[in-house]
């Protein structure tokens, strides 16, 4: 498993429970959860769009995917107004999550000074529980990964 590099960004999540749908069927379960939150990290710092949405798909061999989709918004290490799409995917078996999970991001920006940087597919995500809720940090895999 890849290691944890430097950390690049960090959000809080907060998730929008009174809004998640979820459908049992005879093949699995599928749970929509949306969320927002708050990003603080070197790279940026910003919002996480209200548009964002955490799907975990538990088939019958009990294994759950979860696919989160999501848009940061703020400004760069610079000042300069920026986005960032994330999609963030992990999959679990027997429908447990480890404490911390780890996912695999993909980066898209329109931050003239990150582009080159975020779409190089080096990074590992990593999901954790504190007293202040659902905290997602991002790493750089570490040198020679």
């Amino acid at each position: 498993m890849a290691e944890k590099g430097k950390l690049i960004l960090e959000i809080l999540v907060q998730t929008d429970k009174e809004r998640t749908k979820t459908i049992e069927t005879r093949t699995g379960t599928v749970k929509m959860i949306p969320f927002s939150g708050i990003v603080k990290s070197g790279i940026m710092t910003g919002i996480v769009e209200d548009t964002g949405v955490d799907t975990q798909i538990t088939n019958q061999n009990g294994v759950r995917h979860m696919s989160a989709r999501y848009m940061l918004s703020g400004c760069d290490s610079d000042g300069e107004s920026c986005n960032i799409y994330v999609e963030n995917n992990a999959w679990f078996t027997n429908g447990e999550r480890p404490k911390p999970f780890r996912t695999v991001p993909t980066f898209y920006t329109d931050s003239k000074k990150y582009a080159d940087y975020l779409t190089r597919n080096a990074f590992i995500g990593e999901g954790l529980r504190d007293e202040e809720g659902l905290r997602i940090r991002f790493y750089e895999m570490a040198e020679g990964e």
